[in-house]
């Protein structure tokens, strides 16, 4: 007997409809190779490309750009590195002059230990960036009052963080996560600290629209395999969610009724 579940919207994030919730990053892979099979697996098609760590001139073989076909992956600039909103700027600017495209995921840290962003810079700079016709999916913390700003200031997407950079510590906040996913109505991708399936799983349950990584997969031992993890544990993430989890308590309820049992 088929099941039916509950229908769920499009995942449309600028005008622009994705099948995969999931979004990957390009760095810390051990060879391009790696790198490409481990995106294939995960079923991501926008993947990340930090313009200010890789070379633009896609006919460099040991480069990243050279391995990833724009007709097989939507390639999504982004800023990571950039410490003020003018490096953000530059680097944006910078992309979409290469040929990359008019998006970029704006990315501007304020702490070289925590590698927390800096979110007055990240304002400034996707005001900026929005005025110059960019698509701009803004990475920040997990704080509401910012997000809510980034969303008056034109960014298509707000990417609050889940934990700091590279941690792998899951959704520290996900009350916050989720009061953001209900204040906002651009899609809400969570980004950053993610560290395997069931983070990614918990993740998705919070409600949002997506979820996007990069050291859980390209540290993994066999990133090709933790890859194909992400991409169920985002599935099923979203499955529950939609699918309404049982209300929580503290105490144990039989599973079966008491009415009618045997003597």
């Amino acid at each position: 007997m088929e099941m039916t579940s509950r229908p769920d919207r499009p995942f449309v994030i600028g005008g622009r409809t994705f099948t995969s919730r999931l979004i990957v990053g390009t760095g810390k892979y051990r060879t391009n190779r790696e790198m490409v099979a481990a995106i294939r697996a995960s079923g991501a098609e926008m993947v990340t490309v930090a313009v200010r760590r890789v070379d633009l001139d896609r006919s460099v073989e040991e480069g990243i750009l050279h391995h990833l076909d724009p007709a097989e992956f939507f390639l999504l600039p982004n800023t990571a590195g950039c410490y003020t909103a003018a490096d953000a700027l530059r680097y944006a600017r910078l992309g979409r002059a290469a040929g990359l495209n008019d998006w970029v995921k704006l990315e501007v840290i304020g702490d070289e230990r925590t590698l927390l962003p800096d979110t007055a810079a990240t304002l400034e700079a996707a005001v900026e960036l929005v005025a110059e016709g960019f698509k701009v999916m803004a990475y920040t913390n997990d704080d509401l009052i910012t997000a809510l700003r980034l969303e008056d200031a034109g960014c298509v997407a707000v990417m609050p963080l889940a934990s700091p950079i590279g941690s792998g510590l899951g959704v520290v906040n996900p009350y916050y996560i989720r009061e953001i996913k209900r204040r906002l109505s651009v899609p809400i991708i969570v980004d950053a600290g993610v560290g395997t399936a069931s983070d990614a799983c918990v993740t998705m349950e919070q409600g949002v629209d997506g979820v996007l990584m990069n050291t859980a997969i390209a540290a993994a031992e066999d990133p090709v395999g933790m890859a194909r993890a992400m991409k169920l544990a985002v599935l099923a993430g979203r499955d529950a969610f939609l699918a309404g989890r049982m209300e929580a308590r503290e105490i144990a309820v039989p599973s079966s009724p008491r009415g009618g049992m045997l003597e």
